[in-house]
């Protein structure tokens, strides 16, 4: 375990719940610091641009005069010295404001930061690098998070394998598959323990205090998506036949009917305990998958789960829940009934109703279906989340975790949120998009060594990543135009 016995310095959380504790680790400022960089920089820089104003204009006043005075001594015919208000003087002064105005708008803006020569496109594939090196365990392909004492779920394998086949990085696609085949597959069907790490008698597997034998379905959603991506650019019928059994495996250990409605559980556990209740997380919908899951698997209505999500979706971000208005958010966590199809909150204070690090990444899945499918729903359902930009235009930022009626539940930052929000921003408002993405993502980027300017969390520095391949529109379909998905190959 060579890279994971080299991580230390690390903070357990709860799921998805770091903040860029690699900072602390590397012993250098969080993305936080960043960003309260970025906004002196600017504020100084606006500063700088005001006082080169006044001096233009104040040159142009004095310009104004010394012709005003020159006028004058021509009607009075006077041979008198001239005024000291000279129009060189003021000349000068318009010259002297102009550069000092250039210069604090160059300060204000990003461009004191980013190269002359650079592309976007670029760094999507060089911090793909640096991820690898600090996250991607090269002996085994094992993705590690030391936000979770070196453990490695199985969302994180869902993430690298997601990332590998959009970059074209086989050899890494294959390490990780490989490696989460190996060690988390479940032994009764084709879904994956959710967590594995090192026991408490030092030995590595699943974490049973953690209930890690279980599964998460959005990994397995992801994982399965990831296989069929692979299947489309590489063409080997193992990727494909791989995602055809987990996607029977969601279905037949995930999906539980409701008054005849299919909806995706949070994982196994709820289709088989006896409760009143299921558990589910908004932010685990996927309808782009599961219209390509209806290709590769006909045997089962996944186009009813496409509508039941959208439906649970639109539910969820109305609905004021445990609160008494909605802000037009989806909340973390809800549950239904199982028998009238409700939907409520959780009385638990672990699992909330919270905008926070789990439903922040429903915009970006709401998003991806809109550019992939251009269902009208998605849209419909992004431009009800405009407190996103409410907030961004009152405070010029987002903070990490909102109460489901727009309360504030955190007063910090999170790279992670703002990647999962792109999703609002690139559909719903593109010019506000085009602010977010360079002063919270783009900003965290040093394009002189092709990597973050501060380390980021394993959560993070994926969710900066999606967001930023979001709106740089770099996250196609790999199998849009692939035929014969749903015979037998």
């Amino acid at each position: 375990m060579a890279l994971a016995d080299s991580i230390t310095g690390t903070t357990s959380t709860s799921s998805g719940q770091a903040l860029s504790t690699g900072a602390a680790r590397a012993g250098t400022s969080t993305p936080q610091d960043i960003y309260n960089a970025f906004l002196q920089d600017a504020s100084l820089g606006a500063s700088i641009l005001r006082i080169g104003e006044f001096l233009v204009v104040f040159g142009i006043l004095l310009f104004a005069l010394s012709f005003l005075f020159a006028r004058l001594r021509s009607r009075a015919k006077t041979q008198e010295a001239r005024h000291p208000l000279s129009r060189s003087a003021a000349y000068g002064m318009i010259a002297l404001g102009i550069a000092i105005a250039g210069i604090g708008a160059y300060w204000k803006s990003d461009a004191a930061r980013i190269p002359a020569i650079f592309s976007d496109a670029n760094v999507s594939q060089a911090v793909w690098e640096s991820y690898k090196r600090q996250y991607v365990e090269p002996s085994s392909g094992r993705t590690i998070d030391p936000t979770r004492r070196l453990s490695t779920t199985s969302e994180g394998e869902s993430y690298t394998m997601l990332r590998a086949v959009w970059l074209d990085d086989q050899e890494t696609f294959d390490h990780s598959w490989q490696w989460t085949r190996s060690h988390l597959e479940r032994p009764d069907d084709h879904l994956f323990s959710w967590i594995y790490g090192r026991n408490a008698d030092g030995a590595y597997g699943t974490l049973a205090e953690l209930g890690g034998e279980h599964s998460a379905s959005d990994a397995d959603t992801d994982i399965a998506l990831a296989l069929v991506f692979a299947y489309a650019r590489w063409q080997d019928p193992r990727y494909l036949a791989d995602a055809r059994q987990i996607a029977d495996s969601i279905w037949n250990t995930e999906v539980v009917t409701i008054n005849g409605r299919p909806y995706l559980a949070a994982g196994n556990v709820e289709k088989k305990i006896k409760k009143d209740t299921i558990l589910v997380n908004p932010s685990y919908l996927a309808p782009y998958a599961y219209r390509l899951f209806a290709r590769i698997d006909p045997t089962h209505p996944w186009d009813s789960l496409v509508d039941s999500s959208y439906g649970l979706l639109e539910e969820s971000i109305v609905s004021p829940l445990d609160k008494n208005k909605s802000a037009g958010l989806p909340p973390d966590w809800l549950q239904i009934d199982r028998k009238t199809g409700a939907i409520t909150a959780l009385v638990s204070g672990v699992q909330t109703t919270n905008y926070s690090y789990d439903a922040m990444r429903a915009p970006w899945r709401i998003a991806l279906d809109w550019k992939w499918n251009g269902d009208p729903r998605a849209r419909r359902l992004l431009d009800r989340m405009s407190f996103l930009k409410t907030e961004w235009h009152k405070r010029g930022l987002l903070y990490a975790s909102y109460g489901h009626d727009g309360s504030l539940r955190s007063t910090y930052e999170a790279p992670a949120v703002y990647g999962g929000s792109m999703g609002y921003f690139s559909v719903s408002d593109p010019r506000e998009a085009a602010d977010v993405y360079r002063e919270r993502l783009l900003i965290l980027f040093d394009p002189d060594t092709n990597t973050w300017r501060v380390p980021l969390s394993y959560y993070d520095a994926n969710w900066v990543w999606f967001g930023m391949a979001l709106y740089n529109d770099q996250l196609p379909n790999l199998a849009r135009d692939l035929s014969g998905l749903s015979t037998n190959q």
